[in-house]
């Protein structure tokens, strides 16, 4: 792990999406944080020790589903599929898909397998597995503010966690789309999809991989604008988790952080440190990860 120093964050931006403002500053204290994602590899330890059945492998709730038909309450996730061209970026359902049988060891379904992946991050990790994995391990999840924090690294207001350019020197700097979002993506450094962790440089804190790869759980409940501190408790486990749920629904959703290899500027330019994203607790992704704090 890595030893972050606290100090005083200026959160969020007013550059891009409404709900990484209002910008305020936040006070962080110290506290350490995994050097890159949780890999396959140390996801599958946790599983050997433990016996831990994640989300996408249990049978399903009718009750949190209301209206699905119960022969499609079936174990699985969401996974990516590219389309054969240009699409209307408006419709996700174009290029995601459920898929019975897809889960962390079958990132792309039953015929899927990490075993030429156990150095990349786990994904379709849903949020109560990231928090069974980090009571494991003895650690917890960041909230939001540790995590801009800590991907800053000690950069103040910068766009990016290395500074104002997308590329400096051409240099290309997280595990992003390169391409034609969804339909071409040319890699990242060669990578299609994740890439082994560490792939890319290191950010000023030493933490690899903050920005792209994969979405990273954080503990706090989503709202749609940052909460400034003194209006309201603002840490995770203080707000009313119902108020975080997509309307008629009881799932509560939790903010995702850092973006992932999915994102492209012309449809999820959410490759920063400010940028934050609503996730329902129970859902698996293929693009969806996490690593822990201390």
């Amino acid at each position: 792990m890595i030893q972050i120093p606290g100090g005083t964050l200026l959160m969020g931006s007013e550059e891009f999406y409404p709900e990484e403002g209002p910008v305020h500053r936040r006070e962080v204290a110290a506290f350490e944080l995994d050097e890159h994602p949780v890999t396959n590899e140390a996801y599958a330890a946790f599983v050997s020790d433990t016996g831990y059945v994640t989300v996408a492998e249990r049978a399903m709730d009718p009750a949190d589903y209301p209206g699905v038909h119960p022969d499609d309450l079936v174990p699985g996730a969401m996974v990516f599929t590219a389309t054969s061209g240009p699409v209307d970026l408006r419709d996700w359902r174009q290029w995601w898909r459920w898929e019975p049988g897809a889960h962390w060891r079958h990132p792309f379904g039953l015929d899927s397998s990490i075993d030429a992946r156990m150095d990349h991050p786990v994904v379709h990790i849903a949020y109560p597995d990231a928090a069974a994995y980090a009571a494991w391990a003895g650690k917890r999840l960041a909230t939001e503010a540790e995590w801009e924090w800590s991907a800053r690294g000690g950069l103040v207001g910068a766009r990016y966690a290395w500074g104002d350019e997308v590329r400096p020197d051409g240099v290309v700097m997280a595990d992003t789309w390169q391409g034609e979002f969804p339909f071409l993506n040319t890699g990242a450094a060669g990578w299609v999809g994740t890439a082994p962790v560490g792939t890319f440089p290191a950010n000023g804190y030493g933490l690899y991989d903050m920005i792209g790869n994969v979405w990273e759980w954080t503990d706090d409940y989503w709202t749609h604008r940052h909460t400034v501190p003194g209006a309201v408790a603002v840490d995770a486990g203080q707000r009313p988790s119902l108020l975080s749920a997509e309307p008629g629904s009881r799932i509560p959703r939790r903010v995702l952080k850092g973006g992932s290899h999915l994102c492209a500027p012309e449809y999820c330019l959410r490759y920063r440190p400010a940028a934050r994203s609503a996730q329902a607790e129970d859902t698996a992704m293929t693009h969806i990860g996490f690593r822990c704090a201390r």
